[in-house]
């Protein structure tokens, strides 16, 4: 146990430095050098993961089904289209990363290189410490718009590569103030929520993990919400938990327990979906997914079939090639930001003329903040990613927090993170600009206060109730209100589409990702009820043959 004492120099340490500073200094813990100082890094790259240089496989120039991208929603629909016989392309612009025990696959958020960001030079992340490095074709893709930057992937996998872990369903009256009756949550509770949760072996943070030394943040967060007058509900998580045994054993290189995973697990301790549903698909001899393969444009031919214009990319971002591949029929699970630009361009292009008025709208940001207040007792070292718990209020505006981890950072810092997801109904719509061809948003500053101030109420009502020497503010931190990693909407339910993603007036055209939810998940991750959502429409779109 850390003593008074300790505690009380930790404070004059964050109050004469800041946090963001002292997470400046911590990025030396890894002892890498810095990629974008290093001469040849693309043959450093080559040398570490040769398998994402290996020639890429071409996709057929037909097939009957296309799905672009390979998230959840995407790889659900790829496997249960291959299972019904269909014979699958499954599209993705970002590499397919192996996992290896011991190797170095992803980088880490302390000291990033190029594997962590799609071409790219710079990110500032929520530690708000500035970051360089070379542009290279990695695992995670920070869009900057007016207002918001979105955090999405670029892997095969999607999301699963990147994410936290965290799978929960939403409140019934959550779910209903979102979906107003589109969706039906019963039938999601009884078969769909639950059909996820057996492919992805969904279950909580068992206890001998939770008591060991990198879990001491999230004892010490349970603590201080319970002397707050919560209850903390466990998390059901998709990490693999004899892999995360084997890093506190010493059986594998650590990540998941020294607070890597917004960049990847290299040693496949996250079960991600190239290891269940993509895996699963590509069993059954009717699908493949091919890697590399960013989709430019979609459009529908004169005889019904859709065109969808592909250029071949090398993880330098070198341009291999562009063809026009077609299909029967198209799905779309590029994630929100992904399938919307395509649908919103076509419309204003005229190659899907027909699109409804809704295409674009009713985006949000799940309401998501990050948010950091001080501890007031530890026991160990920690920051190990996979969340245990978390918190519902709904003293004011209904919101969720989950105890998280500071990324990148292996060692106690003195500060407990939260993911805060606030039940928020601001929206915005996309739009296309004829004079660049580029579709894009904007976010209202006020929305964004509006709920970062809503999750710092709770946060530091929590802190002062629970003797918190460090409120985050006193450390020089603030809620992070710039971001979000789980956006949604652009192409909704009962909106753009009917009630189980089939986009109108276009026949064989479907959406499955998060771009058919409105912008909110009901104050928890969207992961679990993509991948429901997604379940539940195929499985409707195959019994009615359209």
């Amino acid at each position: 146990m850390i003593d008074g004492g300790g505690l009380v120099r930790r404070r004059a340490l964050f109050e004469a430095a800041g946090l963001a500073a002292l997470f400046a200094g911590a990025s030396s813990i890894s002892g890498v050098p810095h990629a974008a100082a290093i001469p040849g890094w693309h043959d450093l790259f080559r040398e570490w993961v040769p398998e994402i240089f290996g020639r890429l496989p071409e996709p057929p120039s037909h097939s009957t089904a296309l799905v672009i991208g390979s998230g959840f929603g995407a790889a659900v629909t790829a496997l249960r289209l291959a299972e019904a016989g269909v014979q699958t392309c499954v599209l993705e612009r970002g590499s397919r990363w192996p996992n290896d025990p011991w190797r170095e696959i992803f980088t880490g958020d302390d000291l990033p290189d190029g594997r962590g960001f799609w071409h790219r030079t710079s990110f500032t992340g929520v530690t708000k410490v500035p970051m360089t490095f070379s542009s290279f074709g990695g695992v995670l893709d920070c869009t900057e718009y007016p207002g918001i930057d979105v955090w999405r992937a670029a892997a095969v996998g999607g999301g699963s590569v990147i994410f936290s872990g965290v799978m929960i369903a939403p409140q019934r009256a959550m779910f209903d103030e979102v979906f107003r009756g589109v969706v039906d949550y019963g039938e999601l509770d009884r078969v769909y929520y639950p059909r996820v949760r057996q492919m992805l072996r969904l279950d909580p943070m068992p206890a001998d993990i939770y008591r060991s030394a990198p879990f001491a943040h999230s004892r010490a967060w349970d603590q201080q919400v319970r002397a707050a007058g919560y209850e903390p509900q466990p998390n059901d998580s998709i990490f693999d938990w004899n892999i995360v045994r084997a890093e506190l054993s010493g059986g594998v290189r650590p990540s998941a327990t020294v607070a890597r995973s917004n960049l990847g697990n290299s040693n496949g301790a996250k079960f991600d979906l190239n290891q269940n549903y993509l895996k699963y698909a590509e069993a059954t001899g009717k699908a493949a997914v091919y890697p590399g393969q960013r989709v430019d444009a979609i459009a529908r031919e004169s005889g019904g079939r859709y065109a969808v214009t592909v250029t071949t990319l090398d993880p330098t971002g070198a341009e291999l090639g562009t063809r026009t591949l077609t299909c029967d029929k198209l799905f779309l699970g590029a994630g929100s930001i992904g399938t919307s630009e395509l649908l919103v361009r076509a419309r204003a292009t005229g190659a899907l003329p027909d699109l409804g008025e809704h295409i674009g709208e009713g985006w949000g940001t799940n309401g998501d903040v990050v948010l950091a207040r001080g501890a007031s007792s530890l026991d160990g070292f920690g920051q190990g990613v996979p969340s245990a718990s978390r918190i519902f209020d709904d003293s004011d505006v209904p919101l969720t927090l989950e105890n998280w981890y500071i990324p990148g950072i292996p060692v106690e810092t003195g500060a407990l993170a939260s993911l805060g997801m606030v039940l928020d109904s601001a929206r915005t719509r996309f739009r296309y600009d004829s004079a660049t061809g580029e579709v894009g948003l904007s976010w209202n500053p006020a929305d964004r206060e509006r709920v970062t101030e809503a999750a710092r109420a709770v946060d530091e009502r929590i802190a002062a109730q629970s003797g918190s020497l460090l409120g985050f503010r006193s450390l020089g931190y603030d809620a992070n209100g710039l971001f979000t990693a789980h956006p949604l909407g652009g192409a909704v339910l009962g909106k753009a589409t009917d009630e189980y993603g089939r986009v109108h007036g276009h026949p064989g055209l479907y959406v499955v990702d998060g771009a058919m939810i409105p912008g909110s998940t009901g104050t928890v991750n969207p992961s679990l009820t993509i991948a429901a959502l997604a379940e539940r429409n195929i499985e409707r779109i195959l019994r009615d043959g359209r």
